[in-house]
């Protein structure tokens, strides 16, 4: 036998990768029930993670076992009872709906599992499966529009602490962030413009999941560009992993993509926790100042959550809709979340194909 003929390229019959590619998409994650019992079981693992509250563990364990988890666990399972559905949690509802339809669009090429960064389905879970599938490459989707240590990064973590120990790894792809993907912003845009056909708004409130400033100043790498302030007025290199600077973006791209005036809309930060500063303004401050300057009619959007949850439907929804008519306000309309819209699955199946971060 010839050497050259050794030489010689095995002909491909086709020229498509060897194995399917996996696609994990993440979310936060949810009660296993409305029960005291597991909310508590829930808060526990999702508030102990380091990456949430970043204060040393003995500080951590203490305050969230003996304190959050025990006094908050019975007032949040009464929250989650009035949003629980007769078949489950609308997050994981939301969730699986979104699993099957995206699993479809993508077709037999695609392996399509959920996981939750708490509780279940998890994040292990459901990379065991895909393990078994012999991947070439697997795509990981957090479904948070923003970037965050706390969201975003703590998936990261998760899934390299799954995957560290397999003797054969495929590609790994993280979708980092779409907050400014146009199938995104279109989708949420089209869901304002519905409620503004049927009404006159006279301002619109754009409300972000908050954080806790010094995770932002520890995720500034220039050590001085953060101000909290005009530093988020654009988003370029300095501040683009910057979560309030990528709020502020979101909420600038949505009022191009609904042709809302300037000094018609605010963006805030809700849902914080304890007495250390918080990004702002906070939304529970903003209505009042809203009242106060004859505004009457909102429309209310939370763009950083892609399904609705206890944080959009309850507190954005009912909490400061009671709040602005407290304080003198007459409508107050929240925009649901983009759930398992054909729309989402839309931007999903571009973000996953078209291999943008």
């Amino acid at each position: 036998m010839h050497t050259d003929t050794l030489a010689q390229p095995i002909p491909s019959s086709n020229n498509k990768t060897i194995g399917k590619t996996g696609v994990l998409i993440v979310n936060l994650g949810t009660p296993d029930s409305p029960s005291v019992p597991d909310v508590r079981k829930y808060l526990r693992e999702f508030l102990m993670d380091e990456r949430v509250i970043d204060i040393p563990y003995i500080n951590r364990w203490f305050l969230i076992n003996l304190i959050i988890a025990p006094f908050r666990a019975p007032k949040s399972a009464k929250v989650y009872r009035q949003l629980w559905r007769p078949d489950g949690s609308p997050l994981k509802i939301y969730g699986y709906n979104v699993k099957d339809k995206l699993q479809k669009a993508l077709g037999s090429e695609y392996v399509v599992e959920l996981g939750m960064r708490y509780q279940s389905p998890s994040i292990e879970g459901a990379l065991k499966k895909l393990r078994k599938e012999c991947l070439s490459e697997i795509i990981v989707v957090p479904f948070f529009p923003q970037y965050a240590s706390a969201s975003t990064g703590s998936v990261y973590k998760e899934v390299m602490r799954v995957v560290q120990d397999w003797e054969v790894l495929p590609e790994i792809r993280f979708i980092n962030r779409f907050l400014d993907h146009p199938k995104f912003i279109q989708a949420f845009a089209d869901l304002g413009k519905k409620y503004m056909a049927q009404r006159n708004y006279d301002h619109f409130v754009f409300s972000y999941h908050g954080l806790p400033e010094r995770q932002i100043t520890k995720g500034d790498v220039t050590n001085s560009f953060c101000q909290f302030g005009s530093c988020c007025d654009k988003l370029d290199h300095r501040n683009q992993h910057c979560y309030r600077a990528q709020s502020f973006e979101t909420t600038r791209l949505l009022v191009k993509a609904m042709e809302i005036p300037e000094g018609k809309y605010t963006t805030c930060f809700q849902s914080r926790l304890g007495k250390t500063p918080w990004i702002k303004p906070y939304t529970d401050e903003v209505i009042p100042e809203l009242t106060k300057k004859g505004v009457k009619n909102v429309l209310a959007f939370s763009p950083s959550f892609v399904a609705d949850c206890l944080e959009t439907t309850i507190e954005v929804g009912e909490e400061y809709k009671e709040l602005f008519e407290k304080e003198g306000g007459q409508h107050w309309q929240l925009v649901e979340s983009l759930n398992d819209s054909d729309s989402w699955i839309e931007t999903l199946e571009d973000l996953i194909t078209n291999k943008r971060s």
